[in-house]
């Protein structure tokens, strides 16, 4: 029997239970789904993540209060959470003793007592304002640019001056047609003189990055208080190749105004862009670990249901194969037949997974605005995948009816 024939033979025995072939279908296709799913969703953030996540500019690491990752243990959660903040009195000190060693030394503080809103005018922002308190580096450690008026300086520091720099999104909603230089605005309750606003930054891990306001962080502190905030402190080392040279000297200055003794250890941690990358890294191949286990089960689950209606299949049509072979058909003709039957219904099954995985994934990047992309290497395996759970659900069942004796099978009823 020609190979064509037997194809199309094949595909009419599908056609014949529609809903039977679909359901059996859904375990494959579920299966697939789930994988393709969330690598695509991983590998459409990954970049816009990394981009976020590469807050820090060039060469710098930052110390903080708090690790970037969140720890299951206990006892190390509650000693974190029993370290001391680190004030401004401690930072600025730090920024004194890595003078000539470090090409900037920024201080930053964010509101964490609540929503935050600006007010000018009868104008109004929405609740949720970022309002921080840094130095004239802000913009270099957190990659930001001064479009309009000027940055922070050092007297704005020194003196505590009630300035400002204003984000985008601040910029539209409060002087949509008016320049903002030299206006007061009011946050959290507080009046600010507008000297500058930032250009636009756009969006990380879904939030704006537009939505902020810069003030001195002395005058922060003082309007403020710094009670229950602790201060973060990012450093840039002057190149690449002084970049452990200047970690060392930064973290003997960091314990020696945390007046630490040498058998303590640190009571702050350390991270730079490639840490904060490492660790969605390390979050990103648990997730495909997951998926991988979910989508295990689901396509085996899938194959035994393939195997059984194959073999339901076989039974039923026990009187058509004795036909076919009393008037000549090969073993190996009906094993064909069958096989390509198993492999029809887990590729058509594991395409519609496919399909559907790169629509839900590329859904939830838009929706973080990152780039769409198409998981070619995943969706290939994929591919091979069903094609060998077809292949070896079906084999089976194939060879039952291939070796069905012609005989007995017409007398089957």
């Amino acid at each position: 029997m020609p190979f064509n024939e037997i194809i199309r033979m094949a595909f009419s025995s599908l056609g014949v239970n529609k809903l039977r072939s679909v359901l059996t279908m859904a375990g494959i296709t579920i299966g697939v789904f789930s994988v393709i799913g969330v690598m695509t969703t991983v590998s459409a953030l990954r970049g816009s993540i990394e981009t976020g996540l590469s807050f820090l500019g060039s060469n710098m690491f930052q110390f903080a209060k708090y690790p970037t990752g969140i720890t299951n243990d206990g006892n190390s959660r509650r000693k974190i959470e029993m370290r001391r903040d680190i004030r401004l009195d401690q930072a600025q000190r730090y920024q004194r003793l890595m003078e000539g060693s470090s090409e900037v030394v920024c201080l930053k503080i964010f509101y964490r007592a609540g929503a935050v809103q600006a007010v000018y005018a009868n104008r109004k922002t929405e609740p949720g304002v970022s309002l921080g308190g840094s130095n004239e580096h802000f913009v270099t450690a957190n990659q930001y640019t001064v479009e309009l008026g000027r940055n922070l300086n050092a007297a704005d520091v020194d003196l505590a001056r009630p300035v400002a720099i204003i984000g985008q999104a601040i910029l539209t909603k409060l002087f949509p047609a008016e320049s903002p230089l030299g206006k007061m605005i009011k946050i959290a309750g507080r009046a600010y003189t507008v000297v500058g606003t930032f250009a636009p930054k756009g969006t990380a891990f879904g939030q704006s990055q537009d939505d902020i306001i810069v003030v001195p962080i002395t005058r922060y502190v003082s309007d403020f208080g710094q009670l229950n905030n602790s201060i973060n402190i990012a450093t840039q080392a002057p190149a690449q190749e002084r970049y452990n040279e200047t970690l060392d000297q930064a973290v003997t200055a960091m314990r020696t105004v945390r007046a630490l003794a040498p058998e303590e250890e640190n009571d702050f941690e350390i991270y730079s862009n490639d840490s904060l990358i490492a660790a969605f890294a390390k979050v990103a191949d648990a997730v495909r670990a997951g998926a991988l286990v979910i989508s295990g089960i689901a396509l085996l689950a899938a194959s035994i249901g393939i195997m059984n209606i194959m073999l339901v299949s076989v039974t039923e049509r026990t009187k058509e194969i004795g036909i076919r072979k009393s008037i000549g058909a090969r073993k190996v003709s009906i094993l064909s037949q069958f096989l390509i039957e198993a492999v029809v219904l887990a590729l058509t099954g594991g395409l519609a997974g496919i399909l559907l995985g790169v629509m839900a994934g590329n859904g939830l990047a838009m929706w973080m605005k990152a780039s769409i992309v198409f998981p070619w290497d995943w969706a290939a395996i994929g591919l091979v995948v069903c094609t060998v759970i077809g292949v070896g659900a079906g084999l089976y069942p194939a060879m039952k009816a291939a070796s069905l004796d012609p005989i007995e099978s017409l007398r089957y009823e």
